[in-house]
């Protein structure tokens, strides 16, 4: 096997975009909470194991869905023969290292967080990913919990703790639309996603009310005076792009699901947003 191409087969593993992303969700979650350069040790461990998780999360999917991925995605790296599907196990296991080693540095409650989550990326696939709605809510809870981890990394988890939930709640909307892209391969497999145990358009319902709820809870950190009216001003258009990309995926599902990454991005600068601008009210 031409090593070139499989050091890339191991970098396409990770899914790098998605990795990066998740480490920057954990940097977000210290700083809204008011500690990531205070605690620059800890936020730097905390981004560090997210995005070694995280890597080896997308790892051992690959290993446990390279079946699944000959139908839904040829071109990924164990099905076009890039890296074996041994190769992927033992690179997983060696990031799943890295993740626990800069875990032990942070605060019990981030240690915590930390080992529910790595249990929780090893057992997805293998256990959660076929029941229908349960594997959305684990992956929802999964990208919630990167801004709560950061936030408890720096000592403050009560501040992570209301865009967790918004992120858990538009992530599980997104991993609804995915399986609803995913449904032959998944049928094909004898996985029993939410689509295949309910039909599509009742999937795609519920993970719209699951939208619709965490848009509804957005203004709640005004509300709270947590932040002030600029976060709302740079909430709004985030709130906008994910209820159309809620309506989209009824007729096209992957053009919903490119588009609620964008609202879901926005959102997340909202939050950066309404910790850097001082806290005006209306």
């Amino acid at each position: 096997m031409n090593v070139v191409a499989s050091a890339r087969g191991m970098v396409e593993l990770t899914r790098p975009v998605n990795t990066l992303a998740a480490g920057g969700l954990t940097f977000i979650g210290a700083f809204v909470a008011g500690g990531a350069f205070d605690h620059a040790t800890a936020t730097v461990a905390a981004v560090g194991a997210t995005w070694f998780a995280t890597a080896a999360g997308m790892a051992i999917n690959d290993y446990f869905d390279r079946e699944i991925d000959r139908i839904n995605d040829p071109e990924r790296p164990i099905p076009r023969g890039a890296v074996s599907a041994r190769g992927s196990l033992a690179f997983s296991a060696v990031l799943f290292a890295g993740a626990v080693v800069l875990s032990v540095l942070l605060p019990p409650l981030a240690l915590a967080i930390a080992a529910v989550n790595l249990t929780g990326l090893v057992a997805y696939t293998n256990y959660f990913k076929g029941l229908p709605g349960a594997g959305n809510a684990l992956v929802a809870y999964l990208g919630g919990s990167t801004f709560l981890f950061g936030a408890a990394a720096v000592g403050r988890p009560v501040a992570g703790g209301v865009l967790a939930a918004l992120a858990a709640l538009s992530t599980f909307t997104r991993e609804v639309i995915k399986d609803v892209e995913d449904v032959a391969g998944d049928r094909a497999e004898g996985l029993n996603t939410l689509p295949i145990a309910v039909g599509e358009q009742r999937a795609l319902w519920v993970g719209t009310v699951s939208l619709v709820v965490a848009v509804g809870a957005s203004p709640l950190p005004y509300a709270l005076g947590t932040f002030g009216v600029w976060y709302l001003v740079a909430v709004v258009p985030a709130d906008a792009v994910m209820i159309v990309a809620a309506y989209r995926s009824f007729e096209n599902p992957a053009s919903g699901q490119r588009l609620l990454k964008l609202g879901m991005f926005l959102a997340a600068l909202a939050f950066l947003v309404g910790r850097v601008v001082p806290n005006a009210k209306l």
